[in-house]
């Protein structure tokens, strides 16, 4: 006899969230009525995206394999979103990392600058980050919100202490924001219902829920990741934004993906532990419900591609 696949019905749905307009390419996730990969449940009409993450200046601490695998572009931000591009990046996720006081402390001048160049070198959806340091982020998150009007790129973060700044900037510059609380169902939601209290629309807001990776907390964002999307699907709309995992930063920061001296020898090549570390984070945290994983390594995105049409049966 024939066996009944149980299911479940759910009364409530994601949002989805367009990113990019304005001529250029366009990118849109969420929409979904299932939980993650449960075609037989619902509809899940737009697939888990990847992005690349870029750095505006060259990686400092990054690991060397890492590095060797991107070239001499990690030299120029323009030619590596080109390059990323040409690997399969859906999107392109600028750190403006040159910004941070620690490193050149660079300003709303530079920040406008590199913001042109990746509109000249690609048409894909941009996400920028600031160095996350709240004046820092104000200033130079705001300056390429300018310089990029209408043209539907995401800003972040979006936190406590300082959405106010960033949520005005892509209110007036038609972008979406990103917003994030630390691994924490109730500190999120009550972040999109003060972002959504300053005028910008639930289908304009990414949740970034703070990501662990694998051995590093991955279970304990695993379960806060569930809840936001068992919560959204059971009726909640303050929980119901589409949500983007910076995967590859948290993956390649573990002494697993940095470290080749004084480790056992069962560990492997060093390369090809990180680049299994970003790949196991990347897709445990898709059946959790990531809409946008960030990635690193070259050779990650082709395997994290790759499991996604697998999983969206095409």
């Amino acid at each position: 006899m024939p066996v009944e696949i149980p299911t479940e019905k759910w009364t409530g749905k994601i949002r989805e969230v367009t990113l990019g307009g304005g001529g250029r390419k366009t990118v849109t996730v969420g929409g979904e009525t299932a939980l993650p990969f449960l075609h037989f449940e619902g509809s899940i009409p737009n697939r888990p995206v990847v992005a690349v993450q870029i750095l505006d200046c060259r990686p400092d601490g990054w690991s060397e394999p890492l590095v060797r695998a991107w070239g001499d572009v990690v030299n120029d931000p323009a030619a590596w979103a080109k390059k990323a591009v040409e690997l399969g990046a859906d999107i392109v996720f600028c750190t403006l990392a040159s910004a941070h006081p620690e490193n050149q402390n660079t300003g709303a001048a530079e920040a406008q600058t590199t913001a042109k160049k990746l509109l000249d070198a690609v048409d894909v959806p941009l996400i920028f980050y600031g160095p996350e340091v709240s004046d820092k982020d104000n200033e130079v998150l705001v300056a390429v919100s300018d310089a990029t009007s209408g043209l539907g790129m995401a800003l972040g973060v979006c936190e406590e202490k300082n959405y106010r700044t960033i949520v005005a900037s892509c209110l007036a510059n038609g972008h979406v924001a990103v917003g994030r609380a630390p691994i924490e169902i109730n500190m999120q939601k009550q972040l999109n219902i003060l972002m959504c209290d300053l005028g910008i629309k639930p289908d304009r807001i990414l949740m970034d829920p703070t990501t662990g990776a694998l051995g590093y907390g991955l279970e304990y964002t695993y379960s806060v990741m569930e809840r936001l999307r068992l919560a959204a699907l059971g009726g909640d709309s303050m929980t119901s934004m589409p949500m983007l995992c910076t995967v590859g930063h948290e993956a390649w920061r573990q002494k697993e993906a940095k470290s080749s001296d004084g480790v056992p020898e069962a560990w492997g090549s060093l390369e090809e532990r990180g680049i299994l570390w970003e790949e196991l984070t990347a897709t445990t945290l898709m059946s959790a419900g990531a809409d946008i994983v960030v990635l690193r390594h070259p050779r990650t995105v082709e395997m994290v591609k790759s499991t996604i049409k697998k999983l969206m049966g095409s």
